[in-house]
């Protein structure tokens, strides 16, 4: 069985994940490919794009999401994505189990204690059939049908048991200075009913042509599933496996290339919670166990951070029209300009037309 080195894993994984060279696409089919773009907060899809596209507009992912063909829910992990409307259809039912669950946590229980689930699903369905309407709208209606010591929750409780899209103003540039999301039954949004059943033969699939060779763990971490693998047993007779270096099985593609581990690697500064820094339980194909328990310490994961080498370096952030870079380890003199360019590109997706800068601390 053929073993892959930790470096190959990397360059491969910059590939798949349109890292190592930005490509020439729709952002539509960008995020086909990803399957699920991370989208809690509403700017950061969009530099994630940025990042991987060669002329990405900020237009181009808000005329998806008016047209409807793109999505935002709650999917994958429990939290908030973008993904492709037809992918929704049978992702959102493969993990709706893990979203489901959510129920059972003291916030949504303090809620939701003594109301019938039944009658207050129906009666939540009811409400928004045919209309869109906000979460404070929602709550105080379901608040009035079902007396709660905390009613702000009864319509997150409802987002939890149905599955829902926000409207396409909560996922525009910007959003995050509104809170005021909007939400409509998804079937009813997107005009096309939802799977029947979970496809987690098709998610894994997908997963393996954007992130893999991976392994079971990685799969479910970065999906927030769990016994899959039972399912790879059955998928593996068409599937390639690998090793890694600690001898653990990486599932494959078949017909999926790996990498040259020698490939050059672009500086690239990502988002905070990309979808290659969240993509597998053993990140150490980018970043480092140590850097790793850097980020743990300050928001488990939701830190912006920036490529050198195809290994997270560092993190940066923005004030104003200010990128502030902060560098893990040491810098050469060649990476340094090559981030200073990289970031000042980057302000003109953020900063547009206003005086900006870039300052690189030092580590």
């Amino acid at each position: 069985m053929t073993e892959i080195s930790l470096r190959q894993l990397n360059r491969t994984l910059l590939v798949r994940q349109m890292l190592a060279e930005r490509v020439s696409m729709p952002a539509g089919d960008l995020i086909r490919h990803l399957i699920a773009v991370q989208g809690q907060e509403p700017n950061w899809p969009y530099v994630g794009l940025w990042t991987r596209l060669t002329d990405f507009r900020h237009e181009d992912l808000a005329a998806l999401l008016h047209d409807r063909s793109v999505v935002r829910s709650t999917m994958i992990r429990r939290t908030v994505h973008l993904a492709d409307a037809a992918d929704y259809r049978w992702l959102y039912p493969t993990v709706r189990p893990v979203i489901e669950a959510a129920l059972q946590a003291p916030y949504f229980q303090e809620a939701i204690d003594g109301i019938d689930r039944i009658e207050f699903g129906t009666a939540g369905r009811e409400l928004l059939t045919g209309r869109t309407l906000t979460r404070i709208e929602l709550a105080q209606m379901l608040a009035d049908r079902f007396p709660s010591p905390h009613p702000g929750r009864l319509a997150q409780a409802l987002g939890v048991m149905l599955p829902m899209v926000h409207h396409p103003e909560a996922g525009v540039w910007g959003a995050w200075r509104n809170r005021r999301v909007s939400v409509s039954l998804a079937e009813e949004w997107m005009g096309t009913p939802l799977a029947e059943s979970p496809q987690p033969e098709t998610m894994i699939l997908r997963y393996l042509a954007a992130f893999g060779p991976a392994t079971v763990a990685d799969i479910q971490a970065w999906s927030g599933t769990t016994r899959l693998a039972e399912v790879l047993a059955r998928l593996r007779p068409q599937l390639r496996v690998y090793r890694d270096e600690s001898g653990r099985d990486l599932f494959d593609l078949p017909d999926a290339p790996l990498a040259d581990p020698d490939l050059p690697a672009p500086v690239r500064l990502l988002p905070a919670f990309d979808n290659a820094l969240l993509g597998h339980r053993d990140r150490t194909r980018v970043i480092s166990d140590e850097d790793r328990a850097r980020i743990t310490k300050i928001a488990s994961g939701g830190v912006p951070m920036y490529l050198v080498d195809g290994f997270v370096h560092g993190r940066w952030s923005i004030n104003g029209a200010t990128i502030q870079i902060t560098p893990w380890h040491p810098l050469s003199a060649t990476a340094e300009a090559d981030i200073r360019t990289e970031a000042e590109r980057l302000l003109t997706l953020m900063k547009p037309g206003e005086d900006s800068k870039v300052l690189i601390n030092q580590p």
